[in-house]
């Protein structure tokens, strides 16, 4: 039997089913009516000549076959909107609508520094930002509900490319009273036997900070893991413990007021790696190399204060 070819708006209508698991809530999520979007469903179904979904009273689940097909819908919409961006892109220069993605660790201390110049260089570019946790945004763009993601290495697999876009130092903070703080110099056996506050493990700094305290003989301070880095800031100011500060955040966040000292660590070089994620057959990615080395350009420019490297 002759295959019909299914029309993109069945595909994104199967996408979205799949990732809602419910008619109801997929419609919701399409703002279209729960029999239309049955019968879409019907017709892809009927088109293949397989059945994608099995229906009950509790949901609905993807067959072996809508399995095996869903990665395959979600490439044709994606060289869909690809091939539609850059027929925008001829008309009316780079640009066109985004969806991005960055962890709340990075998003508000490097964003504001960055969107209104890309607006400026690509006036008809529109980004839609989304926070989330690194394993979130892992997910999200590899299934195409996310365009690009600005997160700190580690990140990604081999589905997904990367583009480094700085290297940020993470600055030891102490209260401003504290024996270390008296030192004109903090070698890193100063450390031994410190407690070391950190973020909770799903941010890609904790492994980075456990390994270096293995190495200096310092303690992490796993019952007051942080949930955010104002956490940490606070918990520092409590004398709780030291942490270790990206320069982004500290950049933007603490000011002398604060009672807390900002040191270097002799020969100690701590950083989290910047990089522009996507997936690596996306039909932009020319342009997102060509959008990195503006996010590049920007941050040299307007950071410049800020002790960041490239």
């Amino acid at each position: 039997m002759a295959i019909k070819t299914p029309t993109i708006k069945q595909l994104e209508y199967f996408v979205c089913l799949a990732e809602s698991t419910t008619f109801r809530s997929a419609a919701e999520r399409l703002n279209i009516s729960q029999p239309t979007l049955t019968a879409q469903i019907y017709s892809l179904e009927k088109a293949l000549n397989l059945t994608l979904v099995e229906r009950s009273r509790s949901g609905s689940t993807l067959t072996p076959s809508g399995r095996n097909l869903l990665s395959n819908a979600r490439q044709v919409i994606e060289e869909m909107r690809g091939f539609m961006d850059q027929a925008d892109m001829i008309n009316s220069g780079p640009g066109g609508t985004f969806r991005v993605g960055v962890s709340p660790t990075v998003g508000p201390y490097l964003l504001p520094h960055i969107l209104p110049g890309l607006q400026s260089a690509y006036s008809s570019l529109k980004l839609y930002v989304r926070e989330n946790m690194p394993d979130t945004l892992e997910i999200d763009l590899l299934e195409g509900r996310l365009d690009l993601v600005m997160i700190p290495l580690p990140f990604g697999n081999s589905r997904l490319t990367t583009e480094v876009l700085f290297h940020e130092p993470l600055q030891l903070t102490i209260p401003e009273d504290h024996p270390l703080a008296k030192l004109k110099k903090i070698q890193p056996h100063h450390l031994n036997g410190q407690n070391i506050l950190t973020l909770q493990e799903q941010y890609s700094s904790y492994h980075q900070i456990e390994f270096l305290c293995k190495e200096l003989g310092a303690n992490i301070a796993r019952d007051y893991e942080g949930t955010s880095l104002d956490a940490l800031r606070q918990m520092v100011m409590m004398k709780m413990g030291l942490t270790f500060l990206p320069e982004l955040y500290i950049n933007s966040e603490i000011n002398h007021l604060q009672n807390l000292s900002i040191r270097n660590v002799e020969k100690l070089q701590i950083y989290r790696t910047h990089v522009l994620a996507w997936r690596i057959n996306s039909p932009n990615r020319s342009f997102y190399r060509q959008l990195a080395e503006q996010i590049r350009t920007l941050v040299k420019s307007n950071l410049g204060k800020v002790n960041l490297n490239f």
